[in-house]
Parts: structure tokens; sequence; C-alpha cells
């Protein structure tokens, strides 16, 4: 590896703004984002990004806050399978919608689906959840 294709270590060049990323996480499970709802949106993302660190991590997280295997095994195929509610599905589909950016998506259906099952802050709340791990997807990503 050449130093012009080393990996930049943006958590030393930029430490002080990595915490600060850092600390919204904090402030989404204080607001009220449940660690178990967070973990498989990450989780998710993190699938659908390919980032193979965050994939780990997110799904060591899970486990450790009670999360079953097997509901961690199938997530990858939500839609087809029962282990997951209605209102973590209306989650995954608007994260996902987040993630592709297609041009084609419906997103007011998929925000009535949302308020079907959550406030507005709660929305707000998975809204962000969903920008951070896309967020720290392709920082991860880009050291590969």
């Amino acid at each position: 590896m050449t130093p012009e294709t080393k990996a930049v270590p943006y958590e030393t060049i930029i430490g002080d703004v990595m915490g600060h990323l850092g600390k919204t996480h904090v402030l989404m499970h204080e607001k009220g984002l449940s660690p178990k709802l967070s973990h498989l949106i990450e989780l998710r993302i993190s699938q659908i990004n390919q980032c193979a660190f965050c994939v780990k991590m997110h799904s060591k997280d899970a486990r450790r806050d009670g999360e079953t295997d097997q509901r961690l095994d199938r997530l990858a195929v939500w839609r087809d399978v029962s282990d997951f509610t209605p209102a973590e599905k209306a989650a995954f589909a608007w994260a996902e919608a987040l993630t592709y950016l297609d041009r084609g998506t419906d997103y007011g259906v998929l925000r009535a689906e949302l308020r079907a099952h959550y406030s507005d802050e709660m929305i707000s709340l998975i809204t962000t959840c969903v920008s951070m791990i896309n967020l720290w997807n392709r920082v991860q990503v880009s050291k590969h």
C-alpha cells in the first residue's frame, strides 16, 4: 500500500467532529428511540451498504441488548417473515427507502405507514438513526 492509497484516519484527523457525531446516538436514545430498534435499523442498513465493520458491530450490540439470533438471521428478509412487528417493518421500509433513494419511491405512503405506529417525534428519531448509520457506513467503507 502506498501513502497515496492508504485509508484516511478520520478519527485521528477530525476526532472532535467524529466525537460530536457519536453523541447523536446518545441523544436519540435519551429522546426515546429504543436501542433494540436502532440496532435493527443500523444492522439492516449496514447490510445494504456492505459495511462489514458495522454489520459485525451492530449484530454484537443487538445480541448484547437481548435481540435473538433468529431475528438477526432473518433481518435481511424481513418482508417475508413473521419475526418482526408491523411497526418494525414500517421502520425498515422507511430506512431502506432513505438508503436506496429511488426516485420512484412514494414517501407519503411510507410516512403514513410509519404514522400508524409512531409519533412524528419518533419518526424524526428513526430518520436521524437512518441518516447517521448511512454516514457511518460511508466513513467505514471509504477505508476499504
